[in-house]
């Protein structure tokens, strides 16, 4: 009991500073992108030296590995969330992302932009993604059934994706089209590319998921 009693100070310590490292790196990747993120320099704004702050995250790898499995864990909240609230509704679910998204762009570019060069993503992180796709598949076994598609009948021995979801082969395609389309506007969104385009997003988004639930 008394080493646990000394140990419990040290361990919330640790945690702090461990969610303040986190926090500057936020701070980076927002102003400059993931590539410019640098633990010298989040070490020299916190008043560490490098090999301090390296107690705390053995490298850029392992930082950038635990702000996604944050951003991971936060979108699959809203997603599970909002299923919880308002029932097996993929509408709900998708304003649900772009909500997620808007409320802080650079944090779902982390996970569905660019890939990071040189960075790997460990196999757990996929785990965790897999959570709100099978969100995703509950909502879609609740429509009509339809007629399996080429793309469906391929999906049916290509679902490791799924993460064992038991769904049909054709609410895998309506699914994968769904999440696959949806990013694409949301991406262009984010991106700026409709910036100088003259149109709200917010109806661009609204039209493709009422055309996709209604396909």
């Amino acid at each position: 009991m008394a080493d646990t009693e000394a140990t419990t100070p040290r361990l919330r310590y640790r945690a702090q500073v461990r969610e303040e490292i986190k926090d500057h790196a936020r701070q980076q990747i927002a102003a400059a992108g993931t590539s410019a993120l640098s633990l010298n320099a989040i070490a020299k704004q916190m008043g560490l030296s490098g090999p301090a702050l390296y107690r705390y995250y053995a490298g850029r790898d392992e930082l950038i590995t635990e702000l996604i499995r944050d951003a991971y864990r936060s979108l699959a909240d809203a997603v599970h969330q909002t299923a919880a609230t308002q029932g097996a509704d993929p509408r709900a679910l998708a304003h649900a992302l772009r909500r997620w998204a808007l409320a802080d762009p650079h944090r779902y570019l982390l996970i569905y932009g660019t890939p990071i060069p040189g960075y790997h993503a460990p196999a757990d992180t996929t785990a965790i993604s897999g959570k709100i796709m099978t969100v995703l598949l509950d909502a879609y076994v609740t429509l009509p059934r339809r007629p399996p598609t080429p793309l469906a009948i391929h999906l049916h021995d290509h679902r490791h994706w799924a993460a064992g979801h038991s769904a049909s082969p054709e609410v895998l395609h309506r699914a994968l089209t769904f999440w696959t389309r949806l990013h694409g506007v949301l991406s262009l969104e984010l991106a700026g590319h409709f910036t100088a385009m003259g149109f709200d997003p917010a109806q661009l988004f609204a039209a493709e998921v009422d055309d996709l639930v209604r396909r």
